[in-house]
């Protein structure tokens, strides 16, 4: 009976047999464990394995929140290089500290004198919000002072693909944005650029880039049919060029506001940038919440402190600690595991009213970076997160059951040298057993 616990595939396999043989114990005892563990297979087992798996890394975590108990869990507890899903992290930071609209400028007046500073607020005259809150704040006053000495973070973050510069993905982050920090080229009749600002540097070519690495001058193909969106290089003095033409008034830069009571100005609903951060993916957006995030911890905008205070205020029971290095998911510095992704979700699914909650999450088949995806028959079950970066693919979120359950879920692959499309279809299985099962 001793060797009916032997594992099959333990490396004491021959040595048993060898006793086996030699004490007359009969051979069949040992498939009787091969048997057992057939049948303790989850059937999700055999649609990983037929996937062909075997070969990357792979992490699953399926979860019953109203049961409070784990469906299946697979590697779930093993770190893996997040992608986009980080912006879940940034997402639940957001709705435990930013208001229901977003603070967008920290501004006092005296007199004709409006002083301000910014808070990371990325909306004003970005060209999908068109907020202008700002140039109505500034309409009556006579003289603008700005201080821009507040943001104490970096331009890029930790780990960004330098290459990747002339792309929309990779706009900077600062204190004070205008434009998405890009600059938006399309042709009419003529040559379109916003902000107008940038119209001489643009030079009608085909080039292998959109912009010089150092310096802001654009490339444009002139047979190009739609907008090219590209980042450009900022400093202080650009953005003061920029305000003042934006305000039409002449803004002059201070190194510090007087020392008196600051007041703030909001901008747009809060779930307007979320909605947009999560259904478009956009790494600018989620990098500016950080920042918002911490300008409501203190009169600094560093990123760093913003995600610290969240680990160490509502994070710790994270039983696995994530390296959370950016807003975005940009960056292969970061690390979290299917476990606290699931952890987060949780969090949010017991404190934000679900409509809400889903609302924020692209839809499979519907909406944002889902909408040709994870379709289901015609009825949506799936409202998640994508993250993708080279031979990664990851999506965490929410699983509606045909019976009317909401399951919580994170399933990471890294390292695959497949296509994406056939990860995903391997995923879609899964995702359509508890769909139909549970």
């Amino acid at each position: 009976m001793i060797l009916r616990s032997i594992n099959v595939d333990s490396p004491l396999l021959e040595k048993a047999l060898k006793v086996a043989i030699a004490v007359g114990i009969p051979l069949f005892m040992f498939s009787c464990k091969t048997l057992d563990q057939d049948k303790s297979k989850h059937p999700i087992d055999e649609r990983i394995i037929s996937g062909g798996t075997d070969n990357y890394f792979q992490g699953i975590l399926i979860y019953d929140p109203q049961k409070k108990d784990t469906l299946y869990d697979r590697n779930s507890k093993r770190y893996f290089t997040p992608a986009s899903n980080t912006k879940i992290f940034t997402l639940f930071a957001a709705l435990k500290t930013l208001p229901e609209k977003i603070p967008s400028l920290k501004y006092m007046a005296q007199n004709d004198t409006l002083f301000m500073e910014g808070t990371g607020d990325p909306t004003f005259l970005h060209p999908f919000f068109k907020d202008s809150s700002l140039i109505k704040l500034a309409k009556p006053y006579t003289h603008i002072l700005l201080s821009l000495s507040n943001f104490k973070d970096t331009r890029y973050g930790p780990g960004w693909a330098w290459d990747d510069y002339d792309h929309y993905y990779s706009a900077e982050r600062n204190g004070f944005p205008l434009y998405g920090n890009v600059v938006h080229i399309h042709k009419t009749d003529s040559l379109q650029v916003t902000p107008a600002n940038f119209r001489e540097k643009v030079i009608p070519l085909k080039f292998v880039r959109n912009r010089e690495w150092d310096q802001n001058t654009f490339y444009f193909d002139p047979d190009r049919k739609d907008t090219l969106e590209t980042p450009f290089i900022g400093d202080s003095t650009l953005i003061k060029k920029l305000l003042s033409t934006a305000l039409h008034k002449e803004v002059r830069l201070v190194p510090d506001l007087p020392q008196i009571a600051k007041q703030t100005m909001y901008s747009v609903p809060s779930d307007s940038l979320y909605k947009r951060m999560m259904y478009e993916s956009d790494n600018f957006l989620a990098e500016q919440l950080l920042i918002l995030v911490s300008s409501t911890l203190s009169d600094t905008l560093d990123s760093n402190k913003a995600r610290e205070h969240i680990l160490a205020t509502y994070l710790t029971e994270l039983r696995q600690p994530p390296r959370w290095v950016d807003g975005s998911g940009l960056s292969r510095y970061n690390l979290f595991t299917p476990e606290s992704m699931v952890h987060v979700l949780n969090e949010m699914y017991r404190e934000i009213p679900r409509d809400r909650l889903l609302g924020l999450f692209p839809i499979g088949g519907v909406s944002g970076t889902l909408k040709d995806r994870f379709k289901g028959d015609g009825q949506p079950y799936i409202y998640a997160k994508s993250g993708a970066l080279g031979n990664t693919y990851n999506l965490s979120g929410y699983l509606l059951t045909r019976s009317g359950k909401m399951l919580i879920f994170s399933f990471m692959n890294n390292h695959f040298t497949k296509s994406p499309q056939e990860v995903r279809h391997t995923m879609e299985s899964v995702f359509e057993w508890y769909r139909d099962h549970y």
